[in-house]
């Protein structure tokens, strides 16, 4: 069963940076994820990435775009360390 990635971003101009952090993982996890995002209604600032349910990275609470390989790898941690516990 694939691992399932929520991604939640301002609807106001955002969704770009969600395809490409899609497009991503998938290269990194072929196959063993559920990528889903949802872009809110008005202009939010959110870039909110949960997996499995916890929230790991938020763009709200200071952690910015996932826009630099050091907040990519650790959304790899995250990603690796739930695939392990299944």
């Amino acid at each position: 069963m694939a691992l399932a990635i929520r991604v939640v971003y301002c609807g106001a101009g955002y969704k770009s940076k969600y395809l490409q952090l899609k497009k991503k993982l998938e290269d990194e996890f072929p196959g063993c994820l559920d990528i889903c995002g949802e872009g809110t209604p008005q202009a939010t600032g959110f870039f909110e990435v949960m997996v499995g349910g916890k929230l790991v990275h938020s763009k709200k609470r200071g952690d910015g775009y996932v826009d630099t390989e050091s907040k990519f790898l650790k959304l790899v941690a995250a990603i690796k360390a739930a695939l392990a516990q299944g």
